[in-house]
């Protein structure tokens, strides 16, 4: 085994519980794939992530910008606001050492996975959080205004 190939492997036996989609969260859930990481990606059960249909050259197939995102990665789908999908997270995430979304503000609180009920779940787990705009940020409020209008 070469130095690169190593480097490749280092992550290999770290279990990534993967609840992002667009490109932010999909590419740090990608890098930990290459390095070794077993990521799995959860998806929603009726159309999957939006970057699967994003820029899609033909209807029904995955677009080139998904496929590019989530190379390596084993992906499920789960009804996050379903109370069984909670469960199912919360159990994934016992077992998980790495947990990373990246929804809009607030929605990973609601959904009832925030840091803290995580953490107690699963105390040594490393709780990784993207975001588009920083919490209380003026961008923030826009986009959350946007959203609403």
């Amino acid at each position: 085994m070469n130095s690169h190939t190593a480097q490749l492997g280092c992550l290999e036996g770290i279990k990534v519980l993967d609840l992002t989609q667009f490109e932010a969260g999909p590419s740090c859930t990608e890098v930990l794939a290459w390095m070794g990481a077993d990521v799995v990606k959860v998806e929603h059960p009726k159309n999957g992530e939006p970057g699967r249909y994003a820029h899609a050259h033909q209807a029904g197939r995955d677009a080139w910008y998904f496929l590019q995102l989530n190379a390596n990665k084993k992906s499920m789908t789960v009804d996050l606001k379903s109370e069984a999908g909670k469960a199912l997270i919360k159990q994934l995430a016992q077992k998980a050492d790495v947990f990373v979304e990246n929804f809009g503000p607030g929605a990973i609180d609601r959904l009832g996975f925030a840091p803290a009920v995580i953490r107690a779940i699963n105390p040594r787990i490393v709780y990784a959080q993207l975001k588009g705009f920083g919490e209380g940020s003026p961008a923030m409020s826009r986009s959350l205004l946007n959203a609403a209008g």
